[in-house]
């Protein structure tokens, strides 16, 4: 009896917030380890929307699966490869939307093309570069167009852009000295920044000045004081593997979401740099071969679900493709084949071996050896600094 009462006792102890009630993944096949959605006979809007997710996905698995006998996942390349060439040289009038955001673009695509291993003609190039630097503020940073006023998430986006085209010309299109003055001007006495001049507040900011523009000012103390709060490093190992969906084999952004191509990178990009920092801590049950998420069903899920049969990649099946869907899918593909470098290089390629994409850096999230380029280049040059420390000097 007290084991009955036990037993019913743990049956309604309540699910703590933020934990996924559904039993965690098996991985192996694409039959292994798929587990639907337990609603406990409890449907909402919430639920009603996941089962009709996975419902549509399981008709994609089916699909491949009696027209796919040999099971060999294919990553379209051709196709992806002539979406994003026409994308930076012309775009649809969907894109007006993103007027503000033309730096993005140039990003998206770049970086989806290098990923890709598909070079850039000398001449695109230079007209990027000419394009951007009529983006920069005459006070410094970029914005999302020519003449439009200067925000951080375009400059970030710009000077990515900058990095990964690599030459003399694109590096030197970034005014350091005004641009450290413009980033001083949107620091706060907390340490965070806003996003553009009487903005607001973002924690976003904080993350894309550290990571894109701090190495090209050259300042590591600059940025020392930005993000001082401390990590929980298991929990948030814990709450990042969680959004692992148990039965596409994406990521979805929250709890209670949808899974959507793009967190194949916002959220398995995170699980390098947990590694990385538990690995510091010698934590020993770290992997050496493998990251902590089902790396195979990340693939599974982008080759079968994300690819848009005319090229470029998109959120899920019924979703539109679009340059950013296509950089983050491709760029969680790229840290799902991955692990590690060196010594430690471990690969894991799902499908055909041309399915292999170039590595991404899981911090800027751009090609390693772009990102030791460019950190050489600025490290050549005298550190810049702001017009009211030069006076004082």
């Amino acid at each position: 009896m007290a084991a009955a009462a036990a037993a019913a006792a743990a049956a309604v102890v309540p699910t703590p917030p933020g934990v996924d009630r559904r039993r965690p993944r098996r991985g192996g096949s694409m039959e292994a380890g798929r587990e639907r959605l337990q609603d406990d006979g409890v449907r909402t809007l919430t639920s009603a929307e996941q089962t009709k997710v996975e419902d549509i996905v399981q008709e994609v698995f089916d699909v491949y699966k009696t027209n796919h006998h040999d099971s060999q996942f294919l990553l379209h390349r051709d196709k992806h490869f002539h979406y994003l060439k026409r994308g930076l040289r012309q775009l649809t009038d969907a894109y007006e939307c993103l007027d503000a955001s033309r730096p993005w673009l140039c990003y998206w695509i770049l970086h989806s093309l290098e990923l890709l291993e598909e070079p850039i003609p000398e001449s695109v190039a230079s007209d990027v570069c000419q394009f951007l630097s009529r983006c920069q503020s005459p006070s410094g940073g970029f914005g999302g167009g020519p003449g439009q006023h200067p925000h951080l998430a375009p400059t970030y986006a710009a000077v990515n852009a900058l990095c990964i085209i690599g030459t003399e010309e694109a590096y030197s299109v970034i005014n350091r000295e005004k641009l450290l003055e413009y980033l001083y001007s949107l620091k706060q006495p907390d340490g965070s920044f806003i996003m553009h001049i009487g903005g607001e507040v973002d924690v976003r900011m904080a993350m894309e000045e550290a990571v894109a523009v701090t190495p090209v000012v050259a300042l590591e103390d600059y940025c020392s004081d930005t993000v001082g709060y401390p990590v929980g490093y298991h929990s948030n190992t814990y709450w990042v593997t969680s959004r692992q969906m148990r039965f596409e084999g994406g990521f979805q952004g929250r709890c209670n979401k949808l899974v959507d191509g793009c967190y194949s990178f916002w959220q398995a990009g995170l699980l390098p740099l947990l590694h990385r920092a538990l690995h510091a801590k010698g934590d020993p049950a770290l992997s050496m071969t493998h990251w902590m998420f089902d790396q195979q069903a990340l693939q599974e899920y982008i080759l079968l679900c994300c690819q848009c049969p005319a090229g470029g990649l998109l959120d899920k099946p019924g979703k539109s493709r679009d340059f950013y869907h296509t950089c983050y899918c491709l760029s969680g593909l790229s840290i799902a084949q991955h692990f590690g470098s060196g010594e430690l290089l471990h690969e894991v390629v799902l499908g055909v071996p041309e399915n292999r994409l170039q590595p991404t850096h899981p911090v800027y999230n751009i090609s390693p050896d772009k990102v030791v380029q460019a950190v050489m280049h600025f490290l050549k040059k005298p550190v810049p600094c702001p017009k009211e420390e030069s006076a004082a000097n």
